[in-house]
């Protein structure tokens, strides 16, 4: 334990501890202030002007442009089946054979029918041949004649009927064999080998269905809005109508990127949809290597507008406060000031901007979270990249 004598030493160190670091700390030089900074650095530039067309989006579906019931047309047990499931079939293939023994036998009844017909026509011809001289000569009365006359006619309608029989028989006879009555893809058989099968009427059984494939419709529907947009730009001249036209469209399907395959409009429907309020439309694509598919899903574009001069500046140019959108608009002397535009389509990766800003405006197109309403801002001018010209590929429509 320490004595008390030793702590007037101790605290006598400390003291003059302390007394150096002040002695220290005043030899020390002051320091030196902070530089003021200057305006923020942002990168400005002038909206591209391009003239250009504005492409709609839309979604919809394929389907066949024929697409058939395969049914039965005589009844009968199946006999055999022709072909694979999901094969794609030409016009007039072999798929089903229904037996045909029955019909068979009921054509050789009808060509015998039709040969014991001519045999009495024949001698009903012969009779009256021979009934003419003797008529002349008044060796018959004419009701015998007559009776002759009336016989071969008979005879000649008999004939009539039994070649009818006949064709119809050879009609049931082909139908026991049901061929692919077009190109396209076939579906699973419906029915197995062994089963009987009715048929004769609408309601008869369905065998299989046929679906074409090349060409091959897609279908959408548009609002009633951009229907009115449609016909008001075909009736100022801007754009022509798919009633009238072919215009073009192009087509994504779900696991592309881009919009490659090209087509045309052919039909837009006469009505709109009550329950809907929407106008049903058609375009037509060639699908010679058979990716397109009946039910598939994909989207497309179209020709929203006529060609026009644009201003377009890149999408990270362009701020969002609440609902509203806004550029910042930088003038000769570095200060910047808000203005609020009002946005059109995205044309290869740039924004149309259809109020708001001027051809001649610089517009801060980097370094945007520098700047503030009426604060200053160093600028650096740019120019805007003209993009490709690809509508077809990059255009879209989504504010």
């Amino acid at each position: 334990m320490p004595s008390v004598s030793s702590r007037p030493r101790e605290f006598l160190s400390l003291a003059a501890l302390f007394g150096a670091a002040l002695l220290v700390s005043a030899c020390e030089e002051p320091a030196t202030p902070p530089a003021a900074a200057g305006p923020p650095p942002v990168t400005v530039a002038k909206p591209l002007q391009k003239e250009i067309r504005e492409w709609d989006e839309y979604t919809g579906r394929f389907e066949a442009v024929a697409e058939v019931e395969l049914r039965a047309r005589v009844s009968g047990y199946l006999q055999s089946i022709h072909f694979t499931d999901g094969e794609t079939v030409s016009k007039g293939d072999l798929l089903f054979v229904i037996d045909p023994r029955p019909f068979e036998r009921a054509l050789e009844q009808a060509q015998a029918e039709e040969s014991q017909a001519e045999t009495r026509l024949e001698f009903a011809k012969r009779e009256v041949k021979r009934a003419q001289p003797l008529l002349e000569r008044q060796t018959i009365s004419e009701q015998v004649y007559d009776e002759r006359l009336k016989e071969q006619r008979e005879a000649e309608s008999g004939l009539k009927a039994a070649e009818a029989r006949r064709r119809s028989a050879e009609l049931d006879v082909e139908f026991t064999e049901v061929r692919a009555p077009m190109d396209g893809r076939a579906s699973r058989h419906l029915v197995s080998i062994g089963n009987y099968v009715t048929g004769g009427s609408a309601s008869g059984t369905l065998l299989t269905t046929i679906v074409s494939l090349d060409p091959i419709h897609f279908y959408f529907d548009v609002s009633e809005r951009a229907h009115l947009k449609y016909v008001r730009l075909a009736r100022s001249g801007a754009r022509p109508s798919s009633r009238e036209a072919a215009n073009p469209v192009f087509l994504s399907l779900k696991d592309e990127p881009t919009f490659t395959h090209k087509g045309k409009m052919d039909f837009i429907d006469n009505r709109l949809d009550a329950a809907t309020g929407t106008m049903r439309g058609r375009a037509l694509f060639n699908n010679r290597d058979g990716v397109f598919a009946p039910g598939m899903f994909a989207r497309i574009r179209l020709l929203g507008s006529g060609k026009y001069e644009a201003l377009m500046l890149p999408d990270p140019a362009i701020g969002t406060d609440q609902s509203n959108r806004f550029v910042y608009i930088v003038d000769d002397k570095g200060k910047v000031a808000y203005r609020p535009v009002r946005l059109g389509p995205l044309i290869d990766g740039l924004r149309v901007v259809r109020e708001g800003v001027g051809a001649d405006d610089w517009v801060i197109v980097s370094g945007t979270q520098r700047a503030r309403t009426g604060g200053t801002v160093s600028p650096k001018r740019s120019t805007i990249a003209s993009p490709a010209d690809a509508p077809g590929r990059t255009a879209t429509t989504q504010p």
